[in-house]
This record gives structure tokens, C-alpha cells and sequence, in this order.
């Protein structure tokens, strides 16, 4: 993906997404509903684990973002430790982030996928109203100009479920060295991998709930 052309795309032609309660507001990694499991950890969303990517080599940073109930807090809480992200960051992080969204997508398999495949043909964009490389901003000419990085990602990840959504069905991890998460290497997750956890997560909550509550869930 080439990363530095700006695009300029019409506001009534796309699917844009800013606040996590709009219509498509489950694109963004911000929202919730979405987790994702990973090495057996149940991570709220995948702004947190995108974040906690930055630090391989600190993974009590990592725990803290991750231990963060809210994805702008941990995002938020990356901030001090910016300037020790890997060195390698900026050449990583697109990379990075089209595999936390592939793991967004096999650890919400139908619920996502129905999502991405609501958007049609029409080119998703990230509205956003400072950050032109992830998003595109609005213009007053009702137009939105940015590189859409994240959108972009969106739009290859809709195109390749369609195509072959079998090939989707098994996340690799990201081939750069120390791919890690709480001082362990990241490894591959398929599709059953990743319902079984969640089905074993959900059964750990009903278990801790009273007879009485799992008796309205």
C-alpha cells in the first residue's frame, strides 16, 4: 500500500465513521463490542491492542494499556512512552494495524463481517478532524482529504473477504522481529482458535455470575 498519496473523496460517496454510535462507528477500533483474544487474553478493542503493539520490549507498559477500560485511555496511556516505541515503529505500523484488524474480524467473525459487507462499493473513510493519514478531514467544499490509511485498510480487508473469505480464516502473525504480547511471541490465529476462546470466556462469566442472574442471560 502506498501510504503518502492524499485522496480526495466526496462526502456523499462514502461510508465515513467518526463517533463509535453511529451507524458505522464499529469500523473504528475504538468501538466497543468488538474484543479480540489473543495468546488467551481477552483484549476490549483493537485500538488497545494496536497501542500495546508499540511496546514489545516493555510489556508492563503493554499490561497497562491493556488492563484500560476504555480504548481512548489506552490510547492515552501510550502516550508517555511514545518516544520508546520500537525503533522500527513508522515502517511497522501499517502492518501492524491491518493485522489487528484481521484479528478483529476472525475473533468477530460474523458480526463484523456483516459490517464491512453493509458498506457495499462505496469507499470507507475515517472522518476525522486532525488526523489526515490514519482519517481524511472534512473540507468546505463537502469533500474529505487525507491519505485514509486506516479506511484504505478497511476497504482491501471487505475486498478480500469477498473474494475469499477461506484465506481469512488463519491471521498470521506480523514476520518483524519480537512480535510479542506480555513477553510472549504472538502466534498464528484461525477462526476455531478464536471462537473456542471466546466461547470459554463467556462460559468464565457465566460461571461467576449467581444462579439467579444466569437465569436472565
Amino acid at each position: 500500500m502506498s501510504e503518502t498519496q492524499i485522496r480526495t473523496y466526496r462526502a456523499k460517496d462514502v461510508v465515513r465513521f467518526r463517533k463509535t454510535a453511529e451507524e458505522f462507528g464499529g469500523l473504528s477500533n475504538m468501538a466497543p463490542g468488538f474484543p479480540v483474544i489473543v495468546l488467551g487474553r481477552r483484549i476490549r478493542t483493537s485500538e488497545a491492542l494496536y497501542q500495546a503493539c508499540r511496546f514489545p520490549h516493555m510489556p508492563e507498559v503493554q499490561a497497562m494499556i491493556l488492563n484500560e477500560g476504555s480504548p481512548m485511555t489506552a490510547k492515552m496511556r501510550s502516550k508517555p512512552y511514545r518516544k520508546d516505541s520500537r525503533p522500527d515503529w513508522d515502517e511497522v505500523r501499517v502492518p501492524v494495524m491491518k493485522w489487528c484488524l484481521r484479528v478483529k474480524l476472525i475473533c468477530n467473525w460474523r458480526k463484523f463481517s456483516e459490517l464491512l459487507l453493509s458498506t457495499g462499493d462505496r469507499p470507507i473513510v475515517e472522518d476525522s478532524r486532525k488526523d489526515a493519514y490514519w482519517g481524511a478531514m472534512m473540507q468546505e467544499d463537502d469533500t474529505l482529504n487525507g491519505q485514509n490509511v486506516l479506511g484504505r485498510l478497511l476497504m482491501e480487508l471487505r475486498t478480500k473477504f469477498k473474494e475469499d473469505a477461506d484465506a481469512l480464516c488463519c491471521v498470521k502473525p506480523v514476520p518483524i522481529h519480537d512480535f510479542s504480547l506480555l513477553g510472549e511471541s504472538i502466534p498464528v490465529i484461525t477462526l476455531s482458535q478464536s471462537q473456542e476462546a471466546n466461547a470459554l470466556v463467556r462460559l468464565t462469566k457465566l460461571d461467576d455470575c449467581e444462579p439467579t442472574q444466569r437465569a436472565f442471560l
